[in-house]
C-alpha cells in the first residue's frame, strides 16, 4: 500500500485487500469523501473499460441531431450540449443504467452499432455490480447488514462526458465545483488527461492526477444523510490543464428509491438524527431551486435542537 500511496494525493482502496481495508475506507469515506480503487478487474475488467472509451468517442463524433435523441423521463439525465454554464462541457447519459430496457432505449437512441450496444450493456452490468459492491462494504465498514439496505434496487444513473479543452482554455472550467446528488459515484477517470481536482477539509483544491487502471469514488449528498453525517460529500470539479479532448465516464448509485434518512443504527443520544427524512427528486429540487451546487443546499435539511433537545428543521 505505500508503493501505491506514493503515487496519489487521495486515499487508495484495495477491493482485493478486505476485510483488512475497512477501516481505512471508512477512513476516506469519513475524511475525502473520495478514494482511488485499485484491483476491481475482476469485477469490471481493463479490457471492457478501454472498449468502452473507444465507444464513448465515437458517440460524441455523431451528428448533433443523434445526440439530441438521447433524452430520458428524469430532467438533465439525457444529452447535454455545451451551455454558458459549461461551455466546455458535453455529456449523454440514462436514468437507470441497472435497467436493461433503459440500456437499450439509450442504445437505440444513438443508433448504437450491434457491437457498440453489447459493450454498452456489458459495462453497465459491470459498473452496478461494482457500485454494490463498494456500498456492501461501506454499510459493512459501519456496521451495518447490506441484506438489510436492498442496494442493488437502487437506480443507477449513467453519464459520459466530453470535455472540449482547445488551445486558450487552460485554466478555465470544465465544469463547475458541485458535488454528486446521489450515494456513489465511480468515475472511470481519463487516462491522460488530468483536470480532476476535489476539495479537501481544510478548503485546499487538491489535483488528482491521472493513473490508469484505475477508478476514482465520490461519496454524495445521500450519502451523507444516509450515515447521519458522517461521510464526506466530496466537493469536486474539473479545470482545463491540457489543449486536449477529456472523456470520462460516470457511474453513480443514487439512492433509495423512497426515504432517505439517516440510518437507525448510526442514531442515539450522543449522535441524533443530522438530517430531516427527505426523497432524492425532493433534494434535487432543493439544490436546483437554490442555484447551490456544492452542498450547500443539504444545510436547509440539516436538524436544529435548541436548548430543549427539540428538533426543527433549519429553514423553519
Amino acid at each position: 500500500m505505500a508503493t501505491l500511496q506514493k503515487k496519489c494525493t487521495i486515499p487508495v482502496i484495495d477491493l482485493l485487500d478486505f476485510p483488512n481495508q475497512l477501516p481505512m475506507l471508512i477512513e476516506a469515506s469519513e475524511e475525502w469523501g473520495c478514494f482511488r480503487l485499485v484491483n476491481f478487474h475482476q469485477v469490471l475488467p481493463l479490457t471492457l473499460m478501454a472498449e468502452m472509451k473507444d465507444v464513448i468517442r465515437s458517440l460524441f463524433d455523431l451528428p448533433t441531431y443523434i445526440k439530441t435523441r438521447n433524452v430520458d423521463v428524469i430532467v438533465r439525465t439525457g444529452y447535454m450540449a455545451p451551455s454558458e454554464i459549461n461551455p466546455r462541457y458535453e455529456s449523454f447519459g440514462l436514468y437507470d443504467m441497472a435497467c436493461r430496457s433503459d440500456v437499450e432505449a439509450f442504445c437505440s437512441q444513438l443508433e448504437a452499432s450491434n457491437q457498440q450496444r453489447e459493450i454498452v450493456k456489458k459495462y453497465a452490468g459491470a459498473a452496478h455490480e461494482l457500485l454494490v459492491r463498494m456500498a456492501e462494504k461501506l454499510a459493512q465498514g459501519l456496521g451495518i447488514r447490506s441484506d438489510t439496505v436492498g442496494f442493488d434496487n437502487w437506480p443507477c444513473q449513467f453519464r459520459i462526458n466530453k470535455y472540449h479543452f482547445t488551445p486558450g482554455s487552460v485554466g478555465l472550467g470544465g465544469v463547475q465545483l458541485h458535488t454528486d446528488t446521489g450515494f456513489l459515484t465511480i468515475l472511470q477517470d481519463d487516462e491522460i488527461v488530468g483536470g480532476l481536482q476535489v476539495i479537501d477539509k481544510a478548503g485546499d483544491t487538491i489535483p488528482v492526477e491521472p493513473w490508469p487502471g484505475t477508478l476514482v469514488v465520490n461519496l454524495g449528498d445521500m450519502a451523507r444523510i444516509w450515515s447521519n453525517g458522517r461521510f464526506l460529500n466530496v466537493k469536486h470539479k474539473v479545470e482545463c490543464v491540457d489543449e486536449t479532448i477529456r472523456l470520462s465516464t460516470a457511474s453513480f448509485l443514487l439512492g433509495p428509491r423512497g426515504i432517505v434518512k439517516p440510518l437507525p443504527e448510526l442514531v442515539d443520544a450522543d449522535h441524533p438524527a443530522a438530517y430531516l427524512p427527505t426523497t432524492l427528486e425532493d433534494s434535487r429540487t432543493l439544490r436546483n431551486s437554490t442555484g447551490w451546487q456544492a452542498g450547500e443546499a443539504l444545510k436547509l435539511l440539516e436538524i436544529r435542537r435548541d436548548e430543549t433537545d427539540e428538533p426543527s428543521s433549519s429553514h423553519d
